[in-house]
């Protein structure tokens, strides 16, 4: 299970948040949760990865307290979160094909042949991941590529909407 179902299951607002425009207020608000001085995802994965029952409490009580703010915000529940999430990357697309500008294109391209490069040279043996730096590395230009196949092709926020809906089922 990656970090952001795992986050999704404990903690549903914030979850949702962090597939849209409001992502960084959730990661802050996870940091928080976690004690953590450098709150970026990769830090909360490595938190998650080890968290305590207490850290886990202290999540389901940072989902409370963002829940709270966002329903004061105007947002009246975790569905109004998903569709802005939604609204986000369906502005993104309608800007591109508007524009036809290249730029992003280009990137996205750059991104998976960067993806697809380091890779194949580490599972080849022609690269090494002996540091930290490079394994950080890696990761961000696999969470990148990750992102631009979600652009792409869709994120798979629906199919973990329809997994929860289907565990919440066989609960009854």
């Amino acid at each position: 299970m990656d970090w952001k179902s795992l986050v999704s299951t404990v903690a549903p607002w914030l979850g949702t948040a962090l597939g849209g425009p409001l992502g960084g207020m959730a990661v802050s608000a996870i940091g928080d949760a976690f004690g953590l001085s450098e709150k970026t995802e990769a830090t909360i994965k490595a938190a998650l990865s080890g968290a305590t029952p207490e850290q886990m409490l202290a999540l389901k009580t940072a989902d409370q307290t963002f829940a709270l703010r966002m329903q004061e915000l105007g947002f009246a529940n975790e569905q109004k979160l998903a569709e802005l999430a939604m609204q986000d990357r369906d502005s993104a697309r309608k800007r591109e094909a508007s524009v036809q500008d290249w730029t992003p294109r280009v990137l996205a391209y750059l991104i998976v042949v960067a993806f697809i490069s380091v890779t194949v040279a580490v599972l080849g043996g022609w690269g090494k991941v002996d540091s930290v730096m490079a394994g950080t590395l890696i990761g961000y230009i696999s969470a990148k590529c990750e992102q631009v196949v979600a652009y792409y092709f869709g994120s798979s926020s629906g199919s973990d909407r329809k997994t929860a809906i289907i565990a919440e089922a066989q609960k009854k």
